[in-house]
């Protein structure tokens, strides 16, 4: 077990791949090391769960209509019986939006991305083709090290 790793690898993999799938150990704290050596590169990141997500493309890149839980209560005869929509500005975009003309881009870290259905990681992996300054690491699943692998060819394997 390596306990100080520069990370260059990691940083040049997703540089040239732009996707990749990652296996961290289920006890934790790699995850946040190499966030920190993306951000010492140059990258801002941001840390996202896939549970909950709905629909991938919607949440990260288009503005996206969502109904709070109506708790039992329901309006009587002015809105539908469901409750509002309250319109959320995509995440990813508001984030590209705002960053520092010295960044080199932002990296979306999701976690629990073994949940992710296959055509959901293919957008994830034609995602930075839309969008050059856009990186993304999923974390599919646990490992005795921390491994990545392209995403593209993670998804070719299952």
């Amino acid at each position: 077990m390596a306990l100080l790793t520069t990370g260059k690898g990691f940083v040049r993999a997703l540089e040239k791949s732009c996707t990749l799938g990652v296996y961290a150990p289920l006890e934790g704290g790699y995850e946040g090391r190499y966030q920190r050596r993306l951000r010492t590169n140059g990258y801002e990141s941001l840390s996202l769960s896939a549970r909950g997500l709905g629909d991938v493309g919607a949440y990260l890149m288009g503005i996206h209509g969502v109904r709070p839980p109506h708790l039992g209560k329901k309006d009587i005869a002015q809105s539908a019986a469901v409750g509002p929509i309250y319109f959320v500005p995509p995440i990813a975009a508001y984030q590209l939006e705002s960053l520092s003309s010295s960044s080199k881009g932002l990296v979306l870290w999701i976690i629990e991305g073994y949940i992710l259905s296959k055509a959901e990681l293919e957008y994830l992996v034609a995602l930075p083709q839309q969008e050059p300054r856009l990186k993304v690491v999923v974390e599919m699943g646990g490992e005795r090290y921390f491994r990545w692998q392209p995403l593209e060819e993670l998804i070719q394997a299952a």
